[in-house]
């Protein structure tokens, strides 16, 4: 019986030491499939169960040879954490005349504890230059099912990676339309020659307004005798979201919804239940608009570019792919209609739909490209499997960020932040080709996150939580050759904080990042492979938005902050005060200064412009800076978080280097009679513009116009 006993204890001890053992062995956690697919410039990233020395990461540990034996020239680097290994590819991206490649992983690679990998590992993987098509049903079908087997695995998790009948006058009298070439403003936008969409265009003698399910044609010129020529309105199934205006046309972009019947939910190709339309109209005669082209692309509406008399647009759909749990002759393909074609719906085909190669994503990225010039073209539809992400186009390129989980264990993708892929396509014309993909680490705020200059692309990111206890996140920058090759990074930069605004300036980088103060960065890239922080500023507040002034200056806008320190352990409170205005002297990078600031108003006090750049009015020339904004002040004798409104309206600035801001005018809405507990949405204004020395202001309800020089009103038109 004794012996028993002993034996039944060294048994255990022993199953013990194994599960120890085990426990504490080096793993990599990474699925590893011999079928892998992956393009020429592809960064493996290799997950370990444990902290990897840095030391052990030697070229005869980790390296990647070809099918002839021959040893590729790859770069290692380890993670923060020392938990990921990546491996870079060589310079000019992986030969797609070698029929495979494997990746060696050998028992020598150690963890900081000492511990090896468990055994040697190999992941052998083929390279594609060009993107594969779906190609069939069935490969389609195949997709979708081997995302379902995968949600059913993780419990359901799934990564989702998301940046909103004519009425015209009975007067038959024909109106000549004439679009102004005298000085007018344009919308704010992040690249010369590329325009973006916005709720409100002028072209110099008009303006148009998308608002709710209506657009406005408005004469504005004489400024005192504004008239509404048209209104545009449209039922529930169609919501205008923003404008372009090319010649004599006026384009409007919004979301299309389709009401389902029972017979068509039953259907095996479904209907559009959603989709970004585009409407062109004729509008020389402003009073009638005419229906020119329309073009639809099934999904939801992300975003838009014009560049060259070209419309590009890009929209998502996740179609509902659970439905092959009971039904298996669903078709999944997105659909597109093009009245210069035939106005009904029409399905990709499965040979021009392609995929990347490693994405598991339930979501069509869809591209269109319409000829303005031309519009008896068809237009040119590009149809991607995988999310869209934030869209940045320069003159030559568009590009697309994606988020990007890795794989790790269910209980913990909560806290993981995901990286980001970066997609690349040329634009030429109607010709939109997808060039290559790179994944970078950490994730992009916005489009004003991403650049391309003398053929790099660069992007700054934030890897990790700023939010959370361990305070784990950092920034970094990335520059991208040609071919989206790695040419340099600077990374670990304001750890603890996130990235909160990022300007593009030529070969000057310029990041702001938050948590309790105000960092802002400048950066030197005029060396790709070796960027450089020449300079750091740390004020109070933090900046939405940079603007450049000129090359000596930098406008900044974002809020005020204020620092309560915490009751012994605990973290200090930040608390967010007005809307901060800064001027930062950058002639000298190596020492940024903020020059001068001024500050509106106290907590609760917004502005669109801390989200959308577009709300601004800039021009140096006229020394005009002008922007919404709702005014809120602390209520006196009250709670500490209480706010009493004072104003909503539009601030209009001048701007000196050397003295700093003026407030010249306060424009507003709001009947003096009796001002509102809160602003409100009808007399809110929303946008800004001038035709030569006439400013307007634009609201839901009213437009007024105002001379540049004294401010004063000199007319005002009500809308409804």
């Amino acid at each position: 019986m004794k012996y028993w006993r002993l034996w039944t204890a060294v048994l255990l001890l022993i199953l013990a030491g194994i599960i120890f053992l085990s426990a504490t062995q080096v793993k990599i956690t990474n699925k590893l499939d011999d079928k892998t697919v992956v393009l020429t410039n592809k960064v493996w990233k290799v997950q370990f169960s444990q902290k990897i020395s840095a030391k052990s990461l030697k070229p005869n540990k980790i390296y990647v040879m070809n099918d002839k034996g021959e040893t590729q020239e790859n770069k290692l680097s380890l993670s923060d954490d020392k938990k990921t290994v990546y491996i870079y590819p060589p310079k000019s991206g992986y030969d797609t005349s070698s029929k495979s490649y494997t990746i060696h992983f050998k028992k020598g690679i150690r963890s900081v504890s000492g511990r090896r990998l468990v055994s040697a590992m190999k992941q052998t993987f083929t390279v594609q230059k060009e993107l594969p098509v779906v190609g069939s049903r069935q490969k389609l079908a195949d997709y979708f099912d081997t995302i379902l087997e995968e949600e059913n695995t993780s419990g359901g998790f799934f990564t989702t990676t998301r940046e909103s009948k004519s009425m015209i006058s009975d007067d038959s009298e024909k109106k000549e339309f004439s679009s102004a070439e005298g000085d007018f403003s344009e919308t704010n936008v992040q690249v010369e020659g590329v325009d973006e969409a916005d709720i409100v265009k002028t072209d110099g003698t008009h303006i148009f307004q998308a608002e709710q399910n209506k657009v406005r044609i408005i004469k504005a010129v004489p400024e005192d005798k504004m008239k509404l020529l048209a209104t545009i309105s449209y039922d529930h199934n169609f919501t205008p979201y923003q404008l372009f205006l090319h010649k004599k046309q006026l384009i409007v972009i919004g979301s299309k919804y389709r009401d389902w019947s029972s017979k068509e939910e039953a259907a095996i190709i479904a209907p559009m239940s959603q989709a970004a339309k585009v409407i062109v109209y004729n509008v020389e005669n402003p009073e009638k608009p005419e229906v020119m082209r329309e073009a639809e692309l099934e999904g939801s509406y992300a975003s838009s570019r014009k560049a060259d008399g070209f419309l590009y647009m890009t929209a998502e759909h996740r179609p509902d792919y659970w439905i092959m749990k009971e039904k298996r002759n669903i078709d999944f393909r997105p659909g597109y209609s093009d009245t210069a074609v035939k106005p009904v719906k029409q399905k990709v085909d499965y040979d021009k739909i392609q995929f990347f190669p490693e994405s598991r994503e339930p979501d069509f990225t869809m591209i269109m490209a319409l000829d303005l010039n031309d519009l008896s073209k068809k237009a040119g539809v590009t149809t991607y499997l995988g999310s869209g992400g934030q869209m940045y186009m320069s003159n030559n390129h568009l590009y697309l960020a994606v988020s990007k989980y890795g794989e790790q264990p269910l209980e913990d993708r909560q806290m993981i932040a995901p990286d980001t892929d970066i997609h690349k396509f040329s634009i030429d014309g109607m010709e939109v080709i997808f060039k290559g993909s790179a994944e970078v680490q950490g994730t992009v705020l916005n489009q004003f996150s991403m650049d391309e200059h003398d053929g790099h692309f660069r992007v700054v990111t934030t890897k990790g939580h700023a939010w959370d206890e361990k305070g784990n996140s950092a920034n970094q920058l990335y520059i991208l050759d040609e071919g989206l090759n790695l040419a340099g990074k600077l990374e670990g930069l304001a750890k603890g904080e996130r990235i909160y605004s990022a300007r593009f300036l030529g070969d000057r980088i310029y990041m702001v990042t938050f948590k309790e103060t105000d960092p802002l960065f400048a950066i030197d890239a005029s060396e790709p492979s070796n960027p450089k922080v020449l300079g750091e500023l740390k004020i109070p507040g933090f900046s939405n938005y940079l603007h450049p002034y000129d090359e000596n200056h930098l406008i900044g806008f974002g809020q005020d902050t204020k620092v309560i320190d915490g009751k012994g352990k605990e973290e200090p409170q930040i608390i967010s005060g007005g809307v901060k205005i800064s001027l930062f002297d950058v002639s000298d990078m190596t020492n940024p200064k903020e020059k001068f600031t001024e500050t509106i108003g106290e907590a609760g006090t917004n502005s669109p412009l801390n989200n959308d750049h577009r709300a601004l009015l800039f021009n140096k020339n006229k020394n005009l800076f002008a922007f919404p904004v709702a005014v809120y002040t602390n209520k006196k004798g009250g709670e500490q978080m209480e706010q009493t409104f004072e104003y909503q309206g539009a601030n209009v600035y001048g701007i000196d280097p050397d003295k700093g801001f003026e407030l010249r005018s306060k424009i507003t809405h709001i009947d003096g009679k009796q001002k509102p507990v809160y602003e409100e949405y009808e007399s809110s204004i929303n946008r800004l513009l001038y035709i030569d020395d006439t400013l307007y202001a634009l609201s839901p309800e009213k437009i007024t116009s105002h001379s540049l020089k004294t401010y004063n009103k000199k007319g005002e038109l009500k809308l409804h």
